[in-house]
């Protein structure tokens, strides 16, 4: 199994078999509507990687959590994964509506097949968190145990 995390860690491994830094991978944190579309576009990019943070406001029926149908199919299409990040929950001030955002972006993840990154993204040694809490917190956001699996077992894109 293996992480993303944002510093340089050579310590225990916590159930993992290696760790990644942010700067192994082509990876883009999402936006506004326009620079997700940009994203998604783009063949060169791994990781689309929490499109749902930058949103505030939800619509009255419906979350705003930064996917849609057009932009799952084109990241389908340019073989682009959807991540997201355990550290813009631990942070958060809303965390149940940070969940709720990413649950949606799951569903619309598995109905167009668009592979998924499950991450700890920590910036420190007491952010991180190991494989089988990573696993947990991909079955909370509605992930099947192999979608959750095979998201901690990514491999970087071969362009």
């Amino acid at each position: 199994m293996i992480d993303l995390i944002n510093f340089e860690y050579k310590g225990e491994m916590f159930g993992f078999t290696k760790f990644y830094s942010f700067k192994d991978f082509k990876i883009e944190v999402g936006g506004d509507d326009k620079k997700n579309r940009k994203i998604v576009e783009n063949k060169k990019i791994d990781i689309f990687l929490s499109p749902e943070k930058t949103r505030t406001r939800d619509f009255m029926h419906s979350r705003d959590s930064g996917l849609n149908q057009v932009l799952c199919e084109l990241a389908r299409k340019n073989n682009i994964a959807i991540g997201f990040n355990f550290n813009n929950v631990l942070k958060s001030e809303n965390r149940e509506v940070i969940l709720g955002k990413m649950m949606q972006n799951v569903r619309l993840c598995r109905k167009y097949n668009v592979k998924m990154v499950i991450l700890s993204g920590a910036n420190n040694t007491y952010e991180l968190r190991g494989a089988k809490d990573l696993f947990s917190f991909g079955l909370i956001l509605g992930m099947t145990p192999g979608e959750a699996k095979k998201g901690l077992n990514f491999e970087r894109k071969k362009v």
